[in-house]
């Protein structure tokens, strides 16, 4: 209907339908809609993956918005307006400061009326904008007079015409949609046309002669830039072969030196030039490729472009691969080394077998579109401030010491896992059999219908017990069973059981065959591009998850030890430093006071939101608020909340409510993060690494609602990420400076591993503890924990 938004015309739509005692569902994740729920009205919200749904009658609409009537929704709605369909609202105020206000005051129009009773920013915001409030509230009332003649009859189901179906499908190329739906593909466009080698002019040279090779010696000295990547055997930078070297510093153009010259030729000439302190390298992934140099006994002393890096800088959330970024940002396709080599399987070739011309025009044309690529994206990073920070002063200079790292590597004691296997399994045994004799039957603990049958029918442990949506049987993950730990014995074994079999099967008997044969030690692998709020990853083995909360995951701990007896493992920790970075980034007096008076953040939240003193706190209470504390900044919903701590909604909802009254200053910033995030789509942490949120103004509710808890957590725990990476290499740097023989060795989350002689017992510690503290210098204070001893476990 012309003029008349779709909206309109279903808030129309049902309400004819209430008059003539029709029941509707509006199936949307749309807030809006919420203001039409009434008693023959409900909305019917999708939930993940399509096969899911909550319905909201009355009673969910009023809990859910903490109101009164069901008409207060357009009063939340107009104080938080919405950047998506240009609602202004008032700036400042989001959700939780909305939800506040009208609580108090019932509408927008009485809040008005009584802005003289409102303080500081608040009054001010909401005096200025009075006019933009009034129109807001205009602006999200859903009409419900459209002009519409109805004809019930005329709304009953039709069959589909096919024929419209695919010509609609075909121009918007949903190619996914139309295999539901019609059960065939689309013939769709091809891809834009993308340039390859066979287009464009190059210049690849194989150096064939130790002439040649010398004569390259004497340009690349020449060079304030150049791109290299290595051509090699496989993946493991501890045994693969190096094949050849490839270099570029001009477009279309660069050089492949095989192997074949000598190998100590090659790299003698690669070690002199990675050790001018006045070269920038330029690569992709370039720590794979320092990695296979430094177990070769090739340090760098360069600075470095990496153009991966770059690009998740710039793009964090799309993908990095070099072939991925030369279409993107080059419009070129790479030759494929599948087209050389065959596809991967067991007859999958080597580029030993591959002709040196096809070599190298392979391997040099990954050095050249490093070097294109290399340029681009140098334009985007010196058009933001954050991100040139971010990228030249945090994320390449970290490369050299997670080379460093890697290489070096921790000493793994397998006796000690061997007789830790040896208990779990006793454990596990003697878990499943005392779980077999109060089920009264032999059950399969790894089955979670047998364990739900077992638990639900027949001992009856909860009559609500939930379902899984697909398969119909009864939810047993981990924290279903933590809520009904206290109803039975067998909830705790069954538990026990699960975490024995896990630390066995993912820790006890995979650490062993990590252990590198040659060195004795693990050398796990940092990936410092994938996760995109910043955070470094480990794998290969992934040395981040060993549990510490139970006793069996700190014996797994304390297997990990120094390289020798003259050596100590050193640890060093931030103490609840995304609370800190919170307090920081919001301000809030009374969390700021808490930490400058080095008091327990727990203790004090639980203090507060139960309204007693400290010392009439229990553990239940810390417990509580420690779960409050922590849910807030990663955005948990009241329904997550009650989850956690197994309460109702409402006493969730009632908690949160404290939680803002006593921490006012928290409100504030998930208030104003969010404002940012929906006007740039994007939060910032306080270097400038952004994290975008393209959702954040969706109109579909799981998705909007996704981004928001991003964009609250982003900023504190991008900042996080950004503090111990910067605090890495410093510290990397001043263990070089001071010719110290302490190496670092692992990063786990806010915490560092170094193996440290006991003679650097007494300078190196504060070293590290001074480095972790002024990484990204906080007016709050920052406090670590330092530790020594024979294990890891010792040491943390």
């Amino acid at each position: 209907m012309p003029r008349w938004e779709a909206d309109d015309l279903a808030a129309t739509l049902a309400h004819k339908a209430e008059e003539v005692g029709i029941n509707t569902y509006l199936v949307t994740s749309d807030k809006d809609y919420d203001q039409l729920v009434s008693p023959h009205t409900s909305v019917c919200r999708p939930a993940g993956g399509g096969e899911q749904y909550d319905v909201l009658g009355v009673p969910e609409v009023l809990e859910k918005w903490q109101i009164e009537r069901v008409d207060q929704v357009v009063d939340i709605l107009a104080l938080m307006g919405d950047k998506a369909d240009n609602v202004p609202g008032v700036p400042g105020v989001g959700e939780k400061t909305a939800q506040k206000l009208i609580k108090q005051y019932g509408t927008v129009e009485v809040l008005l009326d009584s802005t003289a009773e409102l303080k500081g920013k608040q009054k001010e915001r909401v005096e200025e904008h009075a006019d933009d409030a009034r129109m807001s509230k205009d602006l999200v009332t859903l009409r419900r007079d459209a002009p519409l003649a109805i004809v019930w009859d005329d709304m009953r189901v039709r069959p589909a015409d096919e024929k419209k179906i695919r010509t609609l499908f075909t121009e918007l190329e949903f190619q996914a949609l139309a295999q539901r739906v019609l059960g065939e593909d689309l013939e769709l466009e091809p891809d834009k046309d993308l340039s390859t080698l066979a287009d464009i002019p190059h210049e690849y040279v194989l150096v064939a002669t130790e002439e040649a090779l010398d004569q390259l010696v004497v340009d690349l000295a020449q060079q304030s830039c150049v791109a290299l990547d290595l051509e090699t055997t496989g993946l493991d930078v501890k045994q693969c072969e190096i094949l050849g070297v490839a270099i570029s510093f001009q477009p279309g153009t660069g050089y492949y030196i095989s192997l074949d010259l000598g190998e100590a030729a090659v790299l003698a000439a690669i070690e002199q030039l990675l050790a001018r302190p006045d070269l920038e390298l330029v690569g992709h992934n370039l720590k794979y490729d320092l990695g296979v140099l430094r177990w070769r006994g090739i340090r760098i002393h360069c600075t470095l472009f990496d153009t991966m890096l770059a690009a998740f800088i710039c793009m964090p959330d799309q993908r990095h691969r070099l072939d991925d970024l030369a279409k993107e940002l080059l419009d070129y396709k790479p030759i494929s080394i599948e087209t050389l080599i065959g596809p991967k399987g067991s007859d999958q070739s080597s580029l030993r077998d591959v002709a040196l011309e096809k070599v190298t025009e392979y391997a040099v044309e990954d050095a050249d579109l490093a070097l294109q690529l290399a340029a681009v994206l140098r334009d985007r990073l010196d058009a933001d401030e954050g991100l040139r920070r971010v990228f030249y002063e945090v994320e390449c200079p970290l490369v050299p010491a997670l080379v460093e790292m890697e290489y070096e590597g921790i000493r793994l004691e397998r006796k000690q896992l061997e007789a830790l296997s040896l208990h779990l399994s006793e454990e596990i045994s003697a878990a499943r059999d005392r779980v077999w004799e109060l089920a009264g039957e032999n059950i399969d603990l790894n089955s979670g219908r047998q364990i739900g049958e077992v638990l639900f029918d027949k001992l009856q442990l909860d009559p609500n017990a939930r379902r899984t949506a697909k398969t119909k049987q009864y939810q047993t993950t981990e924290p279903v069973l933590r809520r009904l730990e206290g109803r039975h014995e067998i909830v705790g074994q069954i538990l026990h059981y699960r975490m024995c079999t896990k630390l066995e099967s993912v820790y006890v008997s995979q650490l062993p065959s990590a252990i590198y044969h040659r060195t004795g030690r693990v050398h796990t692998q940092y990936d410092q591009s994938s996760i995109v709020t910043g955070r470094i990853q480990s794998n290969n083995p992934n040395l981040q998850t060993i549990p510490v909360r139970t006793e069996m995951g700190r014996r797994i701990r304390a297997a990990f030890t120094p390289r020798d007896a003259d050596h100590l493992l050193l640890s060093a920790d931030y103490s609840q430093i995304e609370l800190r970075i919170a307090a920081e980034l919001s301000g809030d007096a009374h969390m700021r006071a808490t930490f400058e008076h080095d008091a327990d953040i727990h203790a004090a939240t639980a203090a507060k939101i139960h309204d007693v003193t400290l010392e009439d706190v229990t553990d239940e209470m810390r417990r509580r608020a420690k779960m409050v504390n922590f849910g807030i900044i990663y955005g948990i919903s009241p329904f997550g909340l009650g989850e956690r701590l197994n309460i109702t909604r409402k006493e969730a909802s009632a908690l949160i409510e404290q939680y803002f009254v006593e921490y006012p200053g928290i409100a504030e910033y998930i208030d104003e993060t969010l404002e940012f995030a929906r006007e740039h789509e994007y939060v910032q942490t306080m270097l400038g690494r952004r994290r975008y949120v393209r959702n954040i103004n969706s109109r579909n509710r799981t998705q909007r609602q996704a981004d928001e808890r991003n964009a609250i957590n982003s900023r504190i725990q991008g900042t996080g990420a950004d503090m111990i990476k910067t605090a890495m290499r410093d510290i990397h740097a001043l263990l070089i400076k001071g010719n110290h023989r302490t190496r670092m060795l692992l990063q786990v989350h806010d915490e560092l591993v170094f193996d440290m002689p006991k003679d650097e017992a007494d300078n190196v510690p504060p070293l590290v503890e001074e480095a972790m503290r002024t990484a990204i210098p906080l007016t709050v204070p920052v406090k670590v924990g330092v530790g020594v001893g024979d294990s890891w476990l010792e040491a943390h």
